[in-house]
C-alpha cells in the first residue's frame, strides 16, 4: 500500500487520528485516557510517527513533574490519502484500506455500545443504509449540497452542550440489476 495509506490506515494510528476529529487539542496523557486499551509505549511510538509525518502538530509544551507534556492537533490536510496515491492503489490495497476503515468504525461503535449510559435514542445515534438512483450530475449536486450543510458545522468549536459526533460516510456503486 502506498505511503499515506500505510501511515493512516494502521489500526492504532487510525484511532489516534479519529480521536482528534472535531478540531480537538489533546495531550498524550488525554489521548492515553481515551485509548486506554492501547499500551502507553505503543501509543507514544505511534504519536511520534504521526508527528514526524506531519499529521499531528505540537501546539503547546509545558513541564509536568520534570517531563515535557506536549499538546497536539490534527493537521487535516495531512490526514488524507492524496488522489494520486488513491489512483495508484490496487484493488487489494483498497480492500485492505476499507477493512481498516470498517474495523475503526466497528471499534468506535463497540466503545459506544459498551458505555454504561448507552442510549441511542437519547444520544440521537443511528446507522443506516440507503440506495439512491443518481446520474453523475445528480450525485455531484448532492455532494455539493452535503458540503454546504456540513462545512459550517465542521468549524464548530467544543463548548458546553455540544457533544462530539462522528460522521462516517461510505459511497459505493451498487449492482445495477435491471
Amino acid at each position: 500500500m502506498p505511503g499515506a495509506a500505510d501511515l493512516l490506515l494502521h489500526p492504532v494510528r487510525l484511532r489516534i487520528v479519529q480521536a482528534f476529529l472535531g478540531d480537538r487539542a489533546l495531550t498524550t496523557s488525554q489521548l492515553s485516557t481515551e485509548l486506554s486499551d492501547v499500551p502507553a509505549a505503543s501509543l507514544y511510538r505511534q504519536v511520534a510517527r504521526l508527528v514526524r509525518a506531519g499529521v499531528l502538530q505540537v501546539v503547546a509544551e509545558r513541564r509536568v513533574r520534570g517531563a515535557m507534556e506536549r499538546t497536539y492537533v490534527l493537521r487535516q490536510a495531512a490526514a488524507v490519502i492524496p488522489p494520486e496515491e488513491t489512483a495508484a492503489m490496487s484493488a487489494e490495497d483498497h480492500r485492505q484500506a476499507f477493512m481498516a476503515f470498517v474495523a475503526g468504525l466497528l471499534a468506535a461503535a463497540d466503545r459506544y455500545f459498551a458505555r454504561p449510559d448507552f442510549d441511542p435514542l437519547r444520544d440521537l445515534t443511528s446507522y443506516r443504509i440507503a440506495g439512491l438512483w443518481l446520474d453523475d450530475a445528480e450525485y455531484t449536486a448532492m455532494l455539493a449540497d452535503l458540503s454546504r450543510v456540513l462545512m459550517p458545522r465542521l468549524a464548530n468549536a467544543p463548548r458546553k452542550g455540544r457533544r462530539r459526533r462522528i460522521l462516517a460516510t461510505v459511497v459505493l456503486l451498487g449492482d445495477d440489476a435491471t
